[in-house]
Parts: structure tokens; sequence; C-alpha cells
């Protein structure tokens, strides 16, 4: 298991680096057009240069063969690729010779249950992989997290696959699914080839048409806090303001609280 991960894990870099790699004009980063370019963005010649570099090196890094780059590397090349602090963040990770073992869904600590269960505003604990361990009432009532069946108890599957989630953040939805599959896209990189996460993905294409472009794009997104409006079947228009945290008892588990607006 550890070696299909490790291998799948480069595989997502090489698709993240020439995403980043196909995105990218050469005006952009201060080159020459050059002759007429067959697809667009830069050549991995140009990023290699640009990173200062060897092309053979940079070639083998695409194509997700195994190799070590340092620190100074890895940062010459968010430089090359014009990476966002999130996506040079990834780009860390991605390198970074972590083992990982079969992933196992998280358990919520009894404390850190009745802590959620307490607080009067909105709040609910999520896993790595974006499964709703825990709420409390308050979020309950907006959410409905006690509706639905355990299997599908996971923010992706609810936002992304749901109608009644499009209904619930109408117009907004679009935004509010495509910046989550950019949020989630940084765990699962890590992930990918667990069964656990090739299980989710394989849901969230059948069930939402537009995840398949979303994913194509290869997005990456840092989690922060932010707002969304949504229309509830009873409470009518709601106005939140959220924000996140890991828990210290298990940094893997992230607390979301709402707060009105």
């Amino acid at each position: 298991m550890t070696d299909l991960l490790t291998n799948s894990r480069q595989g997502e870099l090489g698709d993240f680096l020439r995403s980043r790699r196909d995105k990218l004009t050469p005006k952009a980063v201060g080159l020459p057009d050059g002759r007429r370019r067959r697809t667009p963005g830069l050549r991995r010649e140009e990023v290699a240069e640009l990173a200062g570099i060897g092309v053979d090196w940079y070639i083998r890094l695409e194509q997700g063969r195994s190799v070590s780059p340092s620190t100074a590397t890895i940062d010459a090349l968010a430089r090359a690729l014009r990476l966002s602090r999130a996506e040079h963040r990834h780009l860390k990770e991605l390198t970074a010779n972590t083992d990982r073992r079969a992933f196992v869904r998280e358990t919520v600590p009894p404390a850190v249950r009745r802590t959620v269960e307490r607080l009067n505003l909105p709040a609910y604990i999520t896993g790595r992989r974006w499964d709703v361990l825990a709420w409390n009432e308050a979020a309950d009532e907006i959410f409905g997290f006690s509706q639905i069946a355990d299997a599908d108890r996971n923010s992706l599957v609810t936002v992304l696959t749901k109608p009644a989630s499009r209904r619930l953040f109408g117009t907004s939805w679009n935004d509010v699914a495509r910046r989550m599959v950019a949020q989630f896209r940084a765990t699962h990189d890590l992930w990918a080839g667990d069964p656990a996460f090739r299980d989710l993905l394989a849901r969230l294409r059948d069930g939402c048409p537009e995840f398949a472009g979303w994913w194509e794009a290869h997005d990456i997104s840092g989690v922060a806090a932010g707002h969304k409006s949504i229309s509830h079947p009873k409470k009518g228009r709601l106005k939140l303001e959220y924000v996140s945290f890991q828990a210290n008892d298990d940094p893997a588990l992230k607390l979301v609280i709402y707060t009105p607006v």
C-alpha cells in the first residue's frame, strides 16, 4: 500500500506541475513568444530554464518518476511557475518523503465531541476525507446532518451531489462547490491511490456533472475563513461567516464554526 500511495502521489505531482505550466504564457514570465506553439502554456525547457534546473531532471519530475528535489529547487520551481502561497505549500508536501498507511476514518475524542455539542453557534467536525464526524444541534438545524445516511455524511458528497444543496446555496452553489474541490484537492493528492479516496472521487464524478472539469484543472486552494449565503427552506435567507480550526487531539480533525452576519 505504501508503494502504491507513493507512486500515486508522484503522479499527482507531475499532473500538478503540468497544469501550472499550461496556465502560464511566455509573456507572463517575460519570455518572447517565439514560433507558433502546438499547445498552450510554457514548454518544459522554459520552466527548467526559469527555475535554473536541468531539463531532463524536470522532465523526470513531471513524469512522476522518483526524484528528491531540494528545498531550494522547490522554491525555484514555485517562482518559475508563479505559484500562489497555497500552491507552493502543496508542492512542498507532494515532494516530501512521507510514508502513509491506508486511510482510516477518524474518531472524535469524547471531550471534543461534547465541546462541539455544547456550543451555541452552528459547528461540526470533519476529517481528512471531509467526512462529517460530529455536529451540534444548531448545525443540524441548518444542514440536517442527522437526516443524512452515514455513508453520505461527507461535505463534498452533500454539496456536490445532492439537489437540496444546489437549492440551499442557490446562485452561489457553483462558486462554493468549485472552491471546495480546490481545497480538497490539496489533501487528496497526498492520499492519491488510497481506496477510500478513490471511492469518494468515483461518487463525485458520477453525481456531479461539473466535477470532472474542476478536477482536471488541478486548482489548489488553502482553507480560509469566508462567508456563505444560503436559502434555508425553514429559516429563510441566512448569511453566515465561518472559520475553521485544527484539533490538538488529532490535527486531522477540523472544527468549523458558523456565525450569523
